[in-house]
């Protein structure tokens, strides 16, 4: 949730910097609903101290039948107000990009892109018959995987390794339930928006988790957090699920884009004067793990309008992908400031003793479908997968083949 008193003082600025996450128009009902909203509330104050003061009963009835009916029109300004509010998503940060995906920002590649050769990661995993999509398909529906054999070997090695790696940076594992309350999903930013992208079950008004993000944002709701426990960096491994899939072309094959994946998300917590520097170390973790598997990877600093509902600066890690011939997105390192913080009411208490909101920070470190698809495809020598020398501790072999 957007500060405010930041639109309000600022108005033609923040247009400025919304650019095309918001219409004017949206941002300008905002405004609107504010100032009446506040006036009304200033008319219903002035009507309990009123009340206070009566002198006959016949006063008090009249006051107490104006007071109903000021408060009942607050009500629903105030309801109004929430709900255009709710949809507005997070301020970007100023050197942030203008604009759609045209505008992102490669900052720095790591590595050398080999030449477009050998075949994608679907072909392979079907030779070496480690995943089985016609299987799942028949278990369930078309787009959840099945992974066999060393398939799931190296699904669950990846997630050791990446699991070891973080603990050793520092970040606590936390698991979390794989479903969460409607409350929980509003609190980082997936209610009310983008509802139609979850799995709900609708008896129990329960979502099926789409990153552990969700549920690591809530882990302090409506609680003050001692700030000499800042910075908190913590790890959550999960499955995750989405409803979308199937109309990404070639994204849309193998496993990039499946309704149900594995991930490994790091979530920090921090003091707002270390945002910046936390996102910063986040991509660094990410970039750490990639160079330790071998795979060559670029960061681009996405635009405005290609980045997620709460973020204000986000980062997207991007592998080479020698069959597919493009970049794949792995990770996404986002600061959300107090966009989340304040949905959630998670705030600690500055120097000052003032209380204030904390700011939070994701990254997927890492997504493990995708990192199992580019080992396939970079490290394929035409009759196996050579594994990365960080993975061969996990599997207890050098190869898949």
């Amino acid at each position: 949730m957007i500060d405010v008193q930041l639109l309000r003082a600022e108005p033609a600025l923040f247009k400025k910097r919304m650019g095309v996450r918001a219409k004017e128009e949206q941002l300008d009902k905002i405004l609107l609903l504010d100032g009446q909203r506040r006036a009304v509330l200033r008319g219903v104050e002035e009507l309990r101290a009123r009340q206070k003061k009566v002198k006959s009963s016949e006063e008090g009835r009249g006051v107490k039948s104006e007071r109903k009916e000021s408060e009942d029109a607050l009500k629903k300004l105030d309801g109004e107000f929430q709900a255009l509010l709710d949809t507005l998503p997070n301020l970007p940060d100023e050197d942030v990009p203008g604009g759609y995906a045209e505008n992102n920002r490669v900052i720095k590649t790591i590595g050398e892109p080999a030449k477009h050769d050998g075949p994608p990661h679907w072909e392979i995993i079907k030779l070496l018959d480690i995943v089985d999509f016609e299987t799942a398909s028949e278990i369930s529906a078309s787009f959840w995987p099945l992974l066999k054999g060393d398939g799931a070997r190296l699904e669950m090695a990846l997630i050791n390794f990446f699991m070891a790696e973080n603990d050793r940076a520092g970040f606590e594992p936390v698991m979390v339930p794989a479903m969460v309350s409607a409350h929980s999903a509003y609190g980082t930013g997936q209610l009310p928006k983008f509802e139609d992208d979850l799995y709900k079950v609708s008896e129990e008004n329960l979502y099926l988790i789409p990153t552990g993000e969700v549920p690591a944002g809530n882990l302090f709701r409506n609680k003050i957090i001692d700030s000499a426990k800042l910075p908190l960096k913590i790890q959550i491994p999960s499955q995750c699920f989405r409803r979308e899939a199937g109309s990404w072309g070639k994204l849309g094959k193998g496993l990039i884009r499946n309704h149900q994946f594995n991930k490994v998300e790091i979530f920090e917590f921090v003091k707002p004067e270390s945002s910046g520097q936390t996102l910063d170390e986040m991509v660094e973790r990410v970039s750490s793990l990639l160079q330790k598997l071998g795979l060559v990877h670029r960061v681009v600093l996405l635009a405005a309008g290609d980045m997620g509902f709460a973020a204000a600066k986000t980062y997207d890690i991007e592998v080479w992908m020698k069959g597919m011939g493009d970049w794949l997105e792995v990770s996404s390192c986002s600061n959300c400031r107090d966009f989340q913080s304040r949905r959630t009411l998670t705030r600690f208490k500055n120097d000052s003793g003032k209380t204030e909101f904390v700011h939070t920070l994701n990254g997927s470190a890492l997504a493990v479908g995708r990192i199992f698809a580019a080992l396939c495809e970079n490290f394929w020598d035409g009759k196996a997968v050579i594994l990365p020398d960080c993975l061969k501790q996990y599997m207890g072999k050098n190869s898949i083949g």
